[in-house]
């Protein structure tokens, strides 16, 4: 017998300085006590955003004024399956309160919850709330630039960022591995000083792995681990994987990934005889993600906003984010 299936659109309620909101479920529905994302069904004829408005009006007064959406994901419990549309909200009037009795906490979420349990479908949203908005991607290109490239990087970790992946493939190809090696633990010391996570793209060889916070996949390294059936999360830290196309998807989805790098999406100097996927195309997909995606392709602080307002978690690029 098959199990109900529920659409749900749930809010992550962030205040200016980073805190969430987190609600008690009451005493009189199914897992009371227990604490979750504010949210609830989607009717018929309403959309994500529409249902959310609504349903954060009945549950704690307020009136939503900013939301855009996030990640979508499928959660299977005992007596049903859930697939829930969560969404951000910057922006609302009022101030929330417990209308049917639920207690509210804020919660810093790089921390540990105060509250609990947590739902088991909202541990995974807590977890990648924890993600930077923007991922800076090397370009170093040879050991003569290797100077200007850590003054530069030095400047954007200065400015906030706090994720960066070492990806080198055509320096690698012409260059001695100890010569971009060398680099690879520069950009680690650096990124460490600041307080940043440096993950190493797949390229690089599997014994430098360990040396970084994390790995990213390249696409066909990601599908190739999945057919070799080693879709069990190896123990390397932080994962991300590139996508173009929902294959793609499902094979970050195998690897247990934490977030994907999905593009290019605007046309860029980079790819001049391919045109970008457009942000129709990038919001279609990275609805199917079921994890944060990262839009990449013509990506600056400029375009951060439109991202969002596509599913994005946030950006990933080359030159713009060193500016």
């Amino acid at each position: 017998m098959s199990k109900p299936f529920v659409n749900v659109a749930a809010g992550m309620i962030l205040r200016a300085d980073g805190s969430l909101l987190l609600a008690e479920r009451p005493a009189d529905k199914a897992w009371a006590g227990w604490w979750e994302l504010p949210g609830g069904k989607i009717e018929a004829g309403e959309s994500v955003l529409e249902a959310l408005a609504r349903e954060l009006k009945e549950e704690l007064g307020i009136e939503v004024t900013d939301a855009t959406p996030w990640v979508t994901y499928t959660h299977e419990y005992e007596v049903n399956i859930v697939r829930l549309a969560f969404c951000r909200v910057t922006g609302w009037l009022g101030v929330p309160v417990g209308i049917e009795g639920q207690r509210l906490a804020w919660i810093d979420p790089q921390q540990a919850p105060t509250v609990g349990p947590v739902l088991p479908a909202t541990k995974p949203p807590l977890r990648w709330l924890q993600l930077p908005d923007r991922y800076l991607l090397t370009s170093i290109g040879s050991s003569s630039g290797v100077g200007a490239f850590l003054d530069r990087l030095t400047i954007a970790l200065k400015n906030g960022i706090k994720l960066v992946q070492f990806r080198e493939p055509e320096w690698a190809a012409k260059a001695a591995s100890a010569e971009v090696y060398a680099a690879f633990q520069q950009v680690v010391k650096r990124c460490h000083e600041f307080g940043a996570r440096c993950l190493i793209n797949s390229v690089h060889p599997v014994d430098w792995w360990p040396k970084a916070d994390g790995v990213h996949f390249r696409a066909a390294d990601a599908v190739s681990r999945q057919h070799a059936a080693q879709a069990n999360r190896p123990h390397i830290g932080l994962i991300g994987v590139s996508a173009h196309t929902a294959d793609d998807l499902a094979a970050a989805r195998g690897l247990n990934a934490d977030f994907v790098v999905l593009g290019h999406v605007l046309d860029t100097p980079s790819h001049p005889d391919v045109s970008g996927m457009g942000w129709d195309r990038f919001a279609a997909l990275a609805s199917q993600a079921s994890l944060p995606v990262f839009a990449i392709g013509g990506q600056s602080s400029a375009t951060l906003e439109t991202a969002r307002q596509h599913s994005a978690h946030g950006i990933a690029g080359i030159r713009q984010l060193l500016e």
